[in-house]
């Protein structure tokens, strides 16, 4: 399906007055107070997450809409805002939250902070890459118990990474990222992507493309996932996907929850199958599976993968930026395309 980009959402001149915005989480006092100086803005002084009805109440009153990945901005919730709200400006580069087609539909526009968390992202998915075939997780309990006897040859052995092949799903600006760190750790990459990358771009990475999804996931030593949330990637790993899997190969997810059935990657890891696996997303956040967090070789994180200092607060300035740009009647430099028919 072809995206376009919705226009009608942009101011036909410079908004005359100062744009309300309603910012729906805390976003650190150097975002909040350069929005405080430029915008009539209400901010989320609980840092608790909004209630359907107060993010219905928030949309009937505003110019500008300041959402994170925590809220769900459905149709029912964008057909019931105000008139005077045209713009959403996501603070985050996924938009799987935001009923995109509903919001053209209304004239609202919607923007994102895409690229801000590569690095970080790609940070927290080499620490699953490394941590679980050296057992790293498993490694800190045993200490942390007292139960720790010393140095033996045979004890806590885990896998070399050198000559091992990383799948990476999806490649992306996170996916390709990846794959420059992991090279320096000696890994083969291959990739599937739904384009082939360009041949210099494969040459720079030393990666491998593999058209079916299928070969990658049998091939794969460390698999690891980046691609988007969508109806087309939920459970792409599925139990099928996961029987695929080299017997004691490794899972890392720094992606979205719902690209896995965790049931299916639960049992895996329960038989043996899967070594281990390195979460960082799941399917119904902030809740974890008490078997995933049973588990001694399974890194549960706590959705960190962007969680620096530095990122949040460009990904902040980004917002505003977006919403500057609106309110002076220009198209914002991140204006997400819709998917319209």
């Amino acid at each position: 399906m072809e995206t376009t980009p919705t226009t009608s959402a942009i101011p036909e001149k410079r908004l005359d007055r100062t744009p309300r915005v309603v910012v729906t989480r805390r976003l650190g006092p150097v975002v909040e107070d350069r929005m405080g100086d430029l915008f009539e803005v209400s901010l989320n002084a609980t840092d608790l997450p909004l209630t359907r009805e107060q993010l219905i109440e928030a949309m009937q009153d505003c110019d500008v809409l300041v959402p994170t990945v925590t809220d769900r901005i459905d149709a029912e919730l964008i057909e019931k805002a105000g008139d005077n709200l045209r713009l959403i400006a996501n603070f985050g580069a996924g938009t799987e939250h935001i009923d995109l087609k509903a919001a053209a539909a209304r004239n609202i526009m919607v923007t994102n902070t895409p690229g801000v968390f590569t690095d970080d992202t790609a940070d927290i998915t080499m620490a699953g890459i490394i941590g679980v075939p050296r057992r790293v997780r498993e490694g800190v309990e045993l200490i942390r118990s007292g139960e720790w006897t010393g140095w033996a040859p045979t004890a806590m052995l885990g896998r070399k990474l050198g000559g091992k092949v990383l799948g990476i799903v999806g490649m992306g600006r996170i996916g390709q990222a990846v794959a420059h760190r992991a090279r320096a750790f000696g890994l083969q990459i291959a990739y599937h992507n739904r384009k082939r990358l360009p041949e210099a771009i494969e040459r720079m990475f030393g990666a491998t493309f593999v058209e079916n999804l299928d070969d990658l996931v049998a091939q794969a030593d460390i698999l690891t996932l980046h691609c988007p949330s969508s109806p087309n990637t939920r459970h792409i790993i599925d139990a099928r996907r996961i029987g695929l899997m080299k017997e004691g190969a490794s899972l890392i997810n720094t992606a979205r929850g719902d690209l896995v059935d965790q049931e299916a990657l639960i049992a895996a890891l329960e038989s043996g199958h899967l070594a281990g696996a390195g979460l960082d997303v799941y399917p119904d956040e902030p809740n974890v599976d008490r078997r995933l967090i049973g588990h001694p070789n399974v890194m549960t994180l706590p959705h960190i993968g962007s969680a620096t200092r530095e990122g949040r607060e460009e990904s902040g300035m980004k917002v505003i930026a977006n919403i500057r740009m609106w309110a002076d009647g220009h198209r914002p430099p991140d204006q997400v395309l819709s998917g319209l028919d």
